[in-house]
């Protein structure tokens, strides 16, 4: 019988432009787990194990030596851009299989300027250099020195041909989330545009212009993940949100089958951890009201629509058509202004979601606060490939 698992606090630094702000990884760290022990009422003495997410940064160890010395395992973990949510899956399952009662989610990153390369390192074989082959085999598509924008720019070309969606239909998510963004204190970006200015904006792989894109960034984000016991004892119920599901999936062959830069980009894994993160969570699409989904470029947000089942394959734009992913609409997506306002430090990506919905559903968001919260979804996904879905619920004692 598996253990129930509970966030009980949560902290974020501000995610920052690279190179903005004179800081190493102990000094973030320090920052965002400080604030999720205070939030949480924990001492960090009380933490039993941690998990350090960062794709590109210092050992986990090195950077909580800052915060304390305690002795505990310490895991340093890497899963691209789902690096964040993969140090959070590991948190949860050593509190559900009953290996500890305390553990600390972190995620942490400093990036440089510029697009997102295809690896790091001089090995011809990358983390994406399958997708990208499979992405040119048997279709026109040219390879760009940007293959991230490439890859997902592909996808939105590939639904338009497709489906019949329309460079404006992505350049409204990126409008929405830049709104969306105007209340988040912790956004890199909090200006707003017009959808005018969307679409007019320096177009980096069409359709996807620059204010479709989420920027490289500093920052980081922690969660302390606890038990149900732990919760009793320490009167938590209050302030603690449920980890009701949460699953991470990674590709089969399907996904690259027939060269769809839509199955490239994720679709598949995305399908497949959503199903079992909601099939665990006993709960379905429609009970969900507020989603912090991975929207790295405009064009997989709404590709992702469908693969949550939020639509039909091939309809996710009339969501887009019936603004119901806004305030106001059936869900509300992004109201942290997503990866695409918000920033996008890879590390730290998946556990800065998990804090958006966990303020929702405690009714701590502020201006961006989503009416009477009861359900979050949680999707972060990283080419490579590895994608997580967690639900998120209030829960009952």
């Amino acid at each position: 019988m598996a253990n129930r698992t509970f966030v009980v606090g949560v902290g974020m630094t501000k995610f920052e432009k690279p190179g903005s702000r004179d800081w190493e990884y102990p000094d973030m760290a320090k920052e965002a787990v400080g604030k999720a022990l205070e939030d949480a009422g924990v001492a960090y003495d009380q933490i039993e194990q941690a998990y350090a997410g960062s794709m590109y940064g210092a050992m986990g160890q090195r950077a909580l030596y800052e915060t304390g010395m305690t002795g505990i395992p310490v895991m340093t973990v890497a899963n691209a851009c789902a690096t964040g949510s993969s140090a959070l899956f590991l948190a949860r399952q050593s509190v559900r299989g009953g290996l500890a009662d305390c553990v600390l989610a972190l995620g942490m990153e400093k990036m440089q300027k510029g697009s997102l390369g295809a690896g790091v390192g001089k090995s011809k074989v990358t983390i994406i250099d399958h997708h990208l082959n499979s992405m040119v085999a048997g279709r026109p598509w040219e390879m760009d020195k940007a293959p991230m924008p490439q890859m997902f720019g592909n996808a939105g070309r590939e639904h338009m041909e497709k489906y019949g969606s329309s460079a404006e239909h992505y350049a409204w998510i990126g409008w929405k989330n830049h709104k969306h963004s105007v209340n988040n204190p912790y956004a890199q970006f909090q200006d707003e545009y017009s959808l005018d200015d969307v679409m007019n904006a320096p177009m980096i792989f069409e359709p996807l212009t620059k204010l479709q894109c989420s920027p490289t960034s500093d920052g980081a984000a922690a969660a302390i993940v606890v038990s149900e016991r732990f919760v009793d004892e320490n009167d938590l119920w209050d302030q603690a949100v449920e980890i009701a599901g949460h699953h991470i999936a990674s590709d089969t062959a399907d996904s690259f089958a027939d060269h769809s830069s839509i199955q490239v980009v994720g679709f598949g894994c995305s399908q497949r951890a959503a199903s079992k993160a909601m099939d665990e969570a006993g709960i379905g699409i429609d009970d969900v009201d507020v989603i912090e989904l991975h929207d790295c470029f405009s064009a997989n947000e709404l590709i992702t629509y469908e693969a949550l089942g939020m639509a039909s394959v091939g309809e996710g734009h009339k969501l887009v058509d019936d603004q119901a992913t806004t305030y106001g609409g059936k869900w509300v997506v992004n109201p942290s202004g997503g990866l695409i306002s918000k920033g996008h430090p890879l590390g730290a990506t998946g556990i800065a979601q998990c804090a958006e919905l966990t303020w929702q559903l405690r009714g701590k968001a502020d201006k961006r606060q989503v009416a009477d919260a009861k359900v979050a979804l949680q999707h972060n996904i990283g080419l490579g490939s590895a994608c997580a879905v967690a639900v998120y619920t209030k829960p009952t004692s």
